[in-house]
């Protein structure tokens, strides 16, 4: 009897905890609205991808507090979304596409499977989520965002969509490591406004309290896309945990119908804040006192380098000159489309900058890019990074194939990050590109074959080939040509590539000079290939049904070290 009566109170607490939402009111063939009448903190969405997104209108004393896209389901449930409710009384929700091919309202797949929660699951259920690169709890992310370094504590934001696994609803989601490779989740700092959703931006840490939100603030610069793109500024006084919305928001507006992704520094020899934003196919560089109020310094990009694509994402740092005893900026342009092998990547450019304006060494035709696979873009570093580092860090994947790779309960994900400096190669200087050194810590003990997570090092004697390869006959073939100082990879065979007719592909690097070593790093869905004297990378994704547990090296000796 005890034991029966035991069982009748669990079931209740689930029953609690997983209330099904009541039934919609149904206004039309597109129109439904929703009556929040629980105490829960949730209300769990059903989203299906491949239907029409629905726009809810969070409702409370009549008037709108929030507003959100969802592809609620129509047929079938792919996957579950949390919708805070946050003491809403009603959704008002809108319907796209045509029901007469769709279905009744009152028939759709959602209606059935909304409930009510108090907690969220977000335990991977996903076989190519990675173990060792950062990713979201769940969503969709993209761009790296707002990174910056303060106490030994490492703050990474990022574009996100809290309500399903494809762009929409940009929001800075956010994270936070003592390590650069663990990384705890974080309540999203910035969400969307009556001015937009929240766009790419960057953190500075103001030491010296020039914006006056006090000294060692940290302020965060983004852009708000509503109808046009403006830039605007928020403030955080306790560390990034939480940010204060300026209220002479925006700070910054054009005419430019693509204005956004403003990155900062403080530049020490004119004793300004410096701003890039990149506008069209160009960067804008604007300089402040007290980052408010800014002034057009120049303009940069016409004709230079590649303008396949929009311009994105800049960034702007002086670096040391190896074996020069000199420093040269380099200004980072990501650009989409337009990379190397289609789609999206990051392409560079060094020069000078005396604080107005960037002079670029090379001729306008010359481009440079600083991965040479086809998922490594978005490239952005830390502001305040410990002992002058540039650590940088990109988003692993390409806008050819992203709303379609092989995961739904969350896409993409992180790059490893890297240390930049730069080298010269003839007449010209490149940017080198190591795995940052914490990635060391990460090498655990030797192995005789891969594993879905490892490090493979390879001591090369000249021209190479590296195989990766698995039991079902799925391979990754990477080739070193030491004649020519190129190197190659091989994906059009590496497991599922179905889901894009852009995905196979074989990407091919300039290595500049003889590469004796080469570093590979392996996670369940990624293989990032450095050049051991950091002149050469090359990011790509992989998805095989199975890890790949073969090696096979013709021209070399490798090294497996398991990755902890």
């Amino acid at each position: 009897m005890q034991m029966k009566k035991l069982l009748l109170t669990v079931l209740a607490a689930v029953a609690c905890q997983l209330a099904m939402a009541q039934t919609p009111a149904i206004l039309g063939d597109a129109h439904a609205m929703l009556r929040i009448e629980n105490g829960s903190r949730y209300l769990l969405l059903p989203v299906e991808e491949k239907a029409e997104i629905a726009h809810i209108r969070m409702l409370k004393d009549n008037s709108i507090v929030q507003t959100l896209n969802v592809r609620l389901a129509v047929d079938k449930v792919d996957y579950m979304v949390p919708l805070q409710l946050n003491k809403a009384q009603l959704l008002d929700i809108h319907f796209r596409g045509d029901r007469r091919t769709k279905g009744a309202l009152s028939e759709l797949a959602c209606w059935r499977e909304m409930k009510y929660s108090n907690e969220f699951d977000t335990a991977n259920r996903e076989h190519f989520r990675p173990l060792y690169h950062h990713t979201p709890q769940y969503g969709w992310m993209n761009d790296p965002n707002g990174m910056f370094y303060q106490d030994g504590v490492w703050h990474l934001a990022y574009q996100w969509n809290p309500y399903g696994s494809q762009w929409e609803n940009m929001t800075w989601g956010a994270s936070t490591s003592r390590d650069l490779i663990h990384w705890e989740a974080q309540p999203a700092p910035i969400v969307p406004d009556g001015l937009g959703t929240i766009f790419s931006g960057s953190c500075v840490v103001d030491k010296e309290n020039t914006a006056g939100f006090g000294a060692h603030a940290i302020v965060a610069f983004y852009t708000s896309a509503g109808e046009s793109q403006t830039q605007s500024m928020a403030y955080s006084t306790d560390g990034g945990k939480t940010f204060t919305k300026y209220a002479g928001n925006p700070i910054l507006t054009s005419s430019a119908p693509d204005f956004r992704d403003p990155h900062l520094f403080w530049h020490e020899e004119t004793h300004r804040w410096i701003m890039l934003l990149a506008v069209g196919q160009e960067m804008q560089i604007f300089s402040s006192a007290n980052l408010k109020q800014w002034t057009l310094e120049s303009r940069f990009g016409s004709e230079y380098g590649c303008h396949s694509g929009v311009w994105e994402c800049p960034d702007l740092m002086r670096m040391p000159v190896r074996g020069t005893g000199q420093h040269k900026w380099m200004l980072i342009c990501n650009i989409n489309p337009g990379g190397p092998f289609g789609g999206s990547a990051t392409q560079y450019f060094i020069g000078d900058f005396d604080g107005h304006r960037f002079t670029c060494d090379s001729r306008p035709e010359v481009t440079k890019w600083l991965d040479y696979g086809k998922d490594h873009y978005a490239t952005v570093t830390f502001d305040n990074a410990p002992k002058n580092r540039r650590v940088a860090i990109a988003w692993m994947s390409n806008w050819q194939y992203a709303n379609e790779v092989p995961t739904k309960q969350f896409r993409s994900a992180n790059a490893i990050p890297r240390d930049l400096d730069l080298f010269v190669d003839g007449t010209e200087t490149y940017c080198g590109v190591t795995p940052s050194e914490e990635m060391l810590a990460l090498r655990g003990k030797t192995l005789k074959q891969p594993a879905e997570a490892c490090e493979v090092v390879v001591t090369l004697k000249g021209t190479a080939d590296i195989t990766l390869q698995n039991a079902k006959g799925e391979e990754v073939v990477m080739h070193y040509d030491a004649q020519k100082q190129t190197f190659s990879m091989d994906r059009t065979k590496s497991g599922d590539t179905s889901f894009s007719e852009n995905f196979a592909c074989t990407t091919v690097a300039p290595t500049h000079g003889k590469m004796e070593q080469l570093r590979l790093f392996i996670d369940r869905c990624s293989i990032e290939a450095f050049d051991g004297e950091g002149r050469m990378a090359m990011t790509n994704l992989v998805f095989p049904s199975e890890p790949y547990n073969m090696l096979k090296v013709k021209g070399g000796k490798a090294v497996i070290y398991e990755i902890k």
